[in-house]
């Protein structure tokens, strides 16, 4: 009998417990899998922990699906060290995360020709925290009309910072008196001033996990449990094609591999407005209907890229991209399909789909099999005790099992739809 070989998976992560216990039950199930080589594989998950590493130490695990150092760097230092070093596979790259900080991704969609709102950077409100402040901005800083920029850009606009963060900051500014209340607010964060896509028809909010891609309505007024609308068909098949080709194009782009993108649609016309999460939003309570997806999602791309040893690439490649940009010939829609088969090409989606079918024919009915148990059910209320208040725990556990029954019932059909017909008998 062929060895079996174990891929170890870490897990860098904050204040989750949903989803991280959900991967790893759902990784212990895989059991052995059988490449489309003939190989065996089985995957091994662990939760990091942070201490002091020697930069010569090797890495003992394959691949990170970081949600962490985004904001703590003493583990971003060691993603860097381990990919540089050791070749560990990351699920996004910690050398951009400076552009998931928003600016950066904004200007690379521009410069690619998407349809990014009216953006402008505004210095900030009050000194930052440096000794050379005063020199410098006396000598340099020019002074400029706040009024002058809003009215050229035009209300209601948004003023948000230049980092994002959790709408952090974030303020809808319909006149001059709230735009400088914001901007006195905004003290020593720096701020963009954008174009508002006033009376749009569809909030579209996608999460991409490798090459795949869940498109869901967001409703961004309505509390988090409401946020994410049970709704398909939602927009048409062409503005659904542009919205999943934009979210592709951003995570080849940058070389994340597991990010949200944010983009308003009107008209036809669909207006990015962000799209760099280093840690996307994939809790229960949530994404509750689409949350088993994302967990298949994460799945399959943990095992494609450590079984068939998948080559990381962190370095923003931007030759190929700006070809198709300045590429005259090209209208928007022919861009758009050169941008598609260049993520097509980054995320090996034709090997990647030869993988699952191979190696995972059954993740489906496996998925299907665990949500609809009872150690989800108890994951599920562990969830809701340790989010919701004592007083509100019975109800917001019935509205998110409902929901996944109804994930479950759709999915039941979905999986019998596709099974074979049987075979006529005379």
């Amino acid at each position: 009998m062929a060895p079996t070989t174990d891929h170890l998976v870490g897990l860098l992560l904050g204040a989750e417990e949903d989803w991280p216990s959900t991967f790893e039950a759902l990784a212990r199930r895989l059991g052995v899998l059988r490449a489309p080589d003939g190989s065996q594989h089985t995957l091994t998950t662990e939760r990091l922990s942070i201490e002091p590493f020697n930069l010569r130490d090797r890495a003992r695990h394959e691949l990170v699906i970081d949600r962490l150092a985004h904001w703590y760097y003493h583990p971003r230092e060691w993603l860097k060290k381990v990919a540089l070093m050791d070749d560990v596979y990351l699920l996004n790259s910690p050398f951009t995360f400076q552009s998931m900080e928003k600016h950066s991704a904004y200007c690379a969609l521009m410069r690619l020709g998407m349809n990014v709102p009216e953006t402008v950077l505004v210095p900030y409100k009050n000194p930052v925290d440096n000794a050379r402040w005063a020199y410098t901005s006396a000598k340099y800083n020019r002074s400029f009309d706040l009024d002058r920029i809003a009215e050229e850009i035009g209300f209601p606009l948004y003023m948000k910072p230049f980092d994002g963060g959790g709408w952090r900051g974030v303020s809808r500014v319909s006149d001059r008196d709230e735009l400088h209340r914001s901007y006195d607010e905004s003290g020593e964060m720096l701020m963009h001033l954008q174009a508002s896509v006033p009376d749009f028809e569809h909030f579209a909010r996608s999460l991409t996990i490798g090459p795949e891609t869940m498109v869901m309505k967001f409703r961004p007024d309505e509390p988090m449990h409401h946020r994410y609308a049970v709704a398909h068909d939602f927009l048409s098949d062409e503005v659904g094609r542009e919205v999943v080709t934009i979210s592709q194009t951003v995570n080849a782009f940058f070389r994340w591999e597991f990010n949200s993108c944010e983009m308003l649609v009107k008209d036809g016309v669909v207006y990015p407005i962000d799209y760099a999460n280093a840690c996307p939003d994939v809790a229960v309570t949530s994404l509750h209907y689409y949350f088993p997806w994302a967990m298949k999602a994460l799945l399959r791309w943990t095992a494609f890229c450590v079984v068939t040893g998948r080559s990381p690439r962190t370095q923003v490649d931007t030759g190929p991209w700006f070809a198709v940009a300045d590429d005259e010939a090209l209208d928007h829609h022919g861009r758009l399909s050169a941008y598609q088969a260049l993520a097509d090409e980054y995320f090996e989606v034709d090997r990647y789909r030869s993988f699952c079918d191979s190696a995972l024919p059954d993740v489906d009915e496996m998925v299907l099999e665990w949500i609809a148990g009872p150690d989800f059910a108890a994951l599920l209320h562990s969830t809701v005790e340790q989010t919701y208040p004592a007083h509100e725990r019975e109800q917001f556990e019935a509205h998110f099992a409902g929901l996944l029954d109804l994930w479950m019932s759709d999915e039941r059909a979905r999986l019998g739809a596709k099974a074979p017909a049987p075979t006529p008998t005379s």
